[in-house]
């Protein structure tokens, strides 16, 4: 009976954390920013992927910032590859910025110097 209850304890609770797993509540819903950036490196990684940019602020100073996307699997189905971002691409970036005000948001689209675009874009 034990080994029944510790399924359903386990199975009941898998959902939750699932969900909690993909919230964007760290991210300012009611901003959005467009960067012109350089990309530094681009994670293709499980959970999400990264794309580490740099920007220049308005002090005119170089900035890195952490721009977080979706999960690898459902990037891929959308036309992206782990070679999608290349370390010197100098991309406009749109994004949620975090909440708090740290250097790091939630990817929206890229457009590229060729007019490419990923993401939403219009």
């Amino acid at each position: 009976m034990n080994k029944v209850r510790l399924f359903c304890c386990v199975f009941l609770t898998l959902p939750a954390l699932a969900v909690a797993h993909h919230s964007s509540a760290m991210f300012d819903q009611e901003q959005v920013r467009d960067e012109t950036v350089t990309v530094r490196e681009f994670q293709w990684t499980n959970p999400h992927v990264w794309i580490q940019v740099t920007l220049k602020n308005a002090e005119g100073e170089q900035e890195e910032w952490s721009i977080e996307g979706l999960g690898p699997n459902s990037l891929f189905r959308n036309g992206w590859r782990p070679n999608s971002f290349k370390p010197g691409d100098v991309i406009e970036i749109r994004f949620n910025p975090m909440r708090d005000g740290s250097n790091a948001g939630g990817f929206i689209g890229a457009r590229f110097a060729d007019g490419k675009t990923l993401g939403r874009w219009q």
